[in-house]
């Protein structure tokens, strides 16, 4: 069995979405953008956002009569995270096959090609 991950799981990564865009959100705040897309329990929700302060992705402060969360962690640091996950365990650690993939599949466009070897070219 494959150990438990690190980086959060599509759910997980659902309420992180909206906490960042939101800045700052309560339960309230999530399970209504939520029930925007599908149906949901609010007490899913807390429980959710219970796990991911527990994870360290979000943190919490007493306000008035609800707890505001707000992201522990920034959504560069956890795209970069689940990236390297990814490519670890799918592509055992290099990205090359990855990108020839994305060529292959048409994902990358010739601008999205330009910019990635201007990028190689500055270093970074």
């Amino acid at each position: 069995m494959r150990a438990r991950s690190r980086t959060p799981t599509e759910q997980e990564l659902e309420i992180m979405k909206i906490v960042w865009r939101l800045g700052r959100a309560t339960v309230r705040d999530v399970y209504e953008a939520l029930r925007e897309r599908r149906k949901i329990a609010y007490t899913t929700v807390m429980t959710m956002m219970n796990i991911l302060e527990d994870k360290k992705y979000l943190s919490k402060q007493a306000d008035d009569r609800a707890y505001v969360y707000q992201a522990a962690r920034p959504r560069g640091e956890v795209v970069k995270a689940m990236v390297r996950e990814f490519v670890d365990r799918v592509f055992n650690g290099s990205a090359e096959p990855l990108l020839v993939q994305l060529i292959k599949d048409r994902r990358l466009s010739a601008k999205d090609l330009a910019k990635i070897a201007r990028m190689i070219r500055e270093g970074g």
